[in-house]
């Protein structure tokens, strides 16, 4: 059977495939009609392309044709019926026919129709089912500072999802649980808005810490959607003291500097001295003490008082003023660089002394050594004489009745 291509036919032929369907449906075999056409079911992502594809195991020299949920005829054969540029033939052969649909839009979602005009009409159907993609989500709740011991809603909500996105919440690395979760459907779109609201109790050590909060839905392939806001946290001064030198000594300049430790920053400084008034030399300048030129009578205990508005802590530090006898005594002058020189000179010179006492204890050794070989073989002399006084003669050098004793002198 063949058709002419003439426009008027294919609206008529999507009136007979109305007509002459017989609710043959698909299958994902060829089963025992070899003209029965086999679909398979698509998935696809909004914005994505999406091939559907139609075969049979035989062909009579009928014509296959797709229809779309509207059952307006796309391609019959190679032959477009359809004014739609996103759906292109992908291939047709007697026994397939495959097209492609780009640009996926939520309405192209529903049932399609595969129909090979035979004798009676046998079709098969596709269903495609169009995934609604996440927008990114929106954070809100992180507009006003959080008191410290205080709590915290934060707010996190992802339009145009289907089927309905999961919201996942995240410290720096951390999943936070706890969230509530609220869906809710779109009444002009098939897609669903889904909304989450945290409750965080909130510490110092909050303050500048990333919350995350992330879309997870089946679109999302290469990875989670996300947005991520800093917590503000506010709280009181947690005061330091921090001298300029470890070391002070008497007639140098010295500093000693408050640290707040605040969120803000105290707008507050008073220094005092425990126990009497701040020293005459001694100038305070907001955070910082100066002392122009140290004096035994600055010792004591300074006391530095910050205050930032939402409370105020007191930091205390105390200053011994070493004068110079004291630091040639301390031990940690020595840590100085021409300490460093001198400690070396002496280590080398106590290493010169060493190897010179054992060398004289060497020689030392060594002299007595031989000393006592000479007075052996001194003494021989006087064990071979037969009388007393060969002997003596003998011990003097003598060569009286024997051979001439030799001595080796190293």
């Amino acid at each position: 059977m063949t058709f002419p291509s003439a426009p008027s036919v294919f609206r008529s032929i999507g009136l007979l495939t109305v007509l002459f369907a017989t609710a043959v449906h698909s299958s994902t075999e060829f089963g025992d009609d070899p003209l029965q056409p086999v679909t398979s079911d698509e998935t696809v992502s909004a914005g994505g392309t999406v091939t559907l594809t139609c075969r049979v195991a035989e062909n009579d020299n009928s014509s296959l044709q797709w229809s779309n949920t509207a059952q307006q005829t796309l391609y019959f054969g190679e032959k477009r019926a359809l004014r739609d540029n996103r759906i292109q033939l992908h291939r047709s052969t007697p026994t397939e026919l495959s097209i492609t649909i780009s640009e996926v839009q939520l309405s192209d979602e529903g049932e399609y129709t595969c129909s090979l005009f035979t004798m009676p009409v046998r079709t098969a159907r596709a269903t495609v089912t169009v995934l609604g993609v996440p927008s990114k989500p929106h954070l809100s709740g992180f507009e006003n500072p959080v008191m410290e011991g205080g709590s915290v809603t934060l707010f996190c909500s992802s339009t145009g999802s289907k089927p309905p996105a999961q919201l996942r919440w995240y410290r720096e690395d951390q999943e936070l649980p706890g969230g509530q979760e609220k869906v809710e459907s779109d009444p002009d779109n098939p897609t669903y808005k889904v909304s989450s609201e945290l409750t965080l109790e909130v510490s110092r050590s909050d303050n500048k810490a990333f919350i995350t909060c992330a879309v997870d839905h089946a679109t999302l392939t290469s990875g989670n959607k996300k947005s991520v806001q800093a917590l503000r946290v506010e709280y009181s001064p947690n005061v330091q003291i921090l001298p300029s030198s470890d070391l002070p000594r008497e007639g140098e300049r010295f500093n000693l500097q408050c640290l707040g430790n605040s969120n803000p920053e105290p707008n507050s400084y008073i220094w005092q001295k425990k126990d009497g008034a701040l020293p005459p030399l001694a100038k305070s300048d907001g955070a910082f003490l100066h002392f122009e030129m140290l004096n035994k009578s600055d010792n004591g205990v300074y006391l530095c008082l910050a205050d930032n508005g939402i409370g105020r802590s007191q930091g205390a530090y105390i200053l011994l003023v070493q004068d110079a006898a004291d630091y040639i005594a301390d031990p940690t002058a020595m840590s100085s660089p021409s300490g460093v020189d001198h400690a070396v000179i002496g280590g080398v010179v106590a290493v010169i002394v060493f190897i010179l006492l054992c060398l004289l204890i060497i020689f030392g050794r060594y002299l007595i050594r031989h000393k006592g070989t000479y007075l052996t073989h001194e003494a021989k002399g006087s064990d071979d004489a037969p009388d007393a006084d060969t002997a003596i003669i003998n011990a003097e050098g003598g060569t009286s009745g024997g051979e001439d004793k030799k001595e080796y002198f190293i």
